[in-house]
């Protein structure tokens, strides 16, 4: 196995464990990671567009589907109302609370067989790499 292949099933690896985490609250990984991005303040859309990797229509979709379930809201921006932002609504904001604080929890999980010394190196290496993406970590 190559150090791609390692990747893709690190990946998957991660991806399965948050969406065993989300389905637990009801939610799609999209729509958790939506409402996880805006737990702590409004995001223009366009920047969550760019942020979470999605075109402006799929985010425009995935945020139709969420408001529709009232977890958030879309409001003008006071510096300018052409500016649309996405907040979430208070039951928004405690569903968000929630899986971030469950999935920083079990999230690391998935080195548990791993010594003490490695699960430091992948702690390191992987704030490292977040950091490097530019990707804010909140």
């Amino acid at each position: 196995m190559d150090y791609g292949d390692k990747l893709f099933w690190l990946s998957v690896l991660i991806q399965r464990r948050y969406a065993q985490i989300c389905a637990e609250y009801d939610l799609t990984p999209s729509q958790a990671t939506l409402l996880c991005a805006i737990r702590n303040e409004p995001r223009r859309m366009a920047y969550l567009a760019t942020s979470l990797g999605m075109t402006k229509n799929a985010l425009s979709q995935l945020v139709d589907r969420t408001e529709r379930r009232d977890l958030v809201s879309r409001v003008s921006s006071e510096q300018d109302r052409r500016v649309v932002m996405l907040g979430v609504t208070p039951a928004g904001k405690v569903l968000a609370e929630a899986v971030y604080a469950e999935t920083t929890k079990r999230l690391p999980d998935i080195a548990e067989n791993l010594d003490a010394d490695d699960q430091r190196d992948l702690e390191r290496l992987a704030t490292a790499i977040v950091h490097a993406s530019g990707v804010p970590a909140s």
